[in-house]
């Protein structure tokens, strides 16, 4: 059965947020907060019939406005005209959004609550399925980079195999060769004794 929204309101930077979620928790995790706003006492479960109206017909999305203003929340918001140097709301700005009246209680609307508690898990799941399909994409282009790696590494370990080979032969050809240069010195050396010897008999 789908959990009852209710809806949270908190401000972010230059925008008030709103959203309808079954928990303070899931719409911490909607605004992407790392803290406790609620526990810092930066957000709050909202009793304004405009902005749960507004909420209810977007379950699941995050709604802006500027900050500190009164007008309605959309998915997209301009921003605040009445900034100060600061970058915070001026005095009247603030003044105009304290000053609202307390709205009265929302009257209970079984058939409308689960109606928006429906289309939150739906748009809950569409997310789902986007973050599937993007983590898709991303798992796709590491495979393909891992591929290519794999490629490149096993053409390096192939002609290195290669090298080794090749320096082996020439080493082994070097290691011929220097014994049997000392091959010929020895039997050069018993050649000149023997010649030498020949040469000193015909002298006498």
């Amino acid at each position: 059965m789908a959990r009852k929204l209710k809806t949270y309101q908190t401000s972010l930077g230059f925008f008030d947020l709103a959203i309808a979620a079954p928990s303070m928790k899931a719409a911490l995790e909607a605004w992407g907060a790392d803290s406790n706003l609620f526990h810092q006492g930066a957000a709050k479960e909202s009793d304004d019939p405009a902005v749960i109206a507004a909420t209810l017909k977007k379950p699941g999305v995050v709604l802006r406005r500027p900050v500190g203003s009164d007008g309605s929340f959309g998915e997209r918001a301009e921003l605040p005209t009445d900034l100060d140097l600061g970058g915070r709301p001026t005095k009247t700005a603030r003044k105009s959004g304290g000053d609202k009246a307390k709205a009265q209680s929302r009257p209970v609307d079984k058939a409308a609550d689960q109606k928006a508690a429906l289309a939150y898990e739906r748009e809950q799941k569409r997310l789902e399925r986007e973050r599937a399909k993007e983590q898709a994409a991303r798992q796709k282009e590491r495979d393909r980079r891992q591929q290519a790696i794999d490629k490149a590494q096993a053409a390096l370990d192939k002609a290195r195999q290669e090298h080794a080979k090749r320096a082996a032969a020439l080493q082994a050809e070097a290691e011929a060769l220097e014994e049997r240069s000392h091959a010929e010195d020895a039997r050069w050396d018993k050649e000149k004794e023997r010649l030498e010897a020949a040469l000193r008999r015909a002298r006498t």
